[in-house]
């Protein structure tokens, strides 16, 4: 049913909506999409430093110590 809609569905489609809601209301519900898009964003980049912070901690140090660099 919707691959039958097209392009002038969709111009009516939005003149509906912007009629019912209004433009204030529409910005606003773009403004609060925009700021939960940003925040999830945010979520994931944070998320993936923990992780990357998480595999640095468990990273083993492989360099020789002092006296074993003197006896090669």
């Amino acid at each position: 049913m919707l691959n039958n809609i097209g392009l002038p569905g969709l111009l009516l489609i939005a003149v509906v909506v912007l009629v019912l809601f209004g433009r204030g209301k529409i910005s606003n519900l773009m403004g609060e999409v925009g700021k939960g898009i940003t925040a999830f964003k945010k979520g994931v980049s944070e998320g993936s430093k923990e992780l990357e912070d998480d595999k640095a901690e468990g990273a083993r140090d492989v360099t020789p110590a002092e006296d074993e660099k003197d006896k090669v």
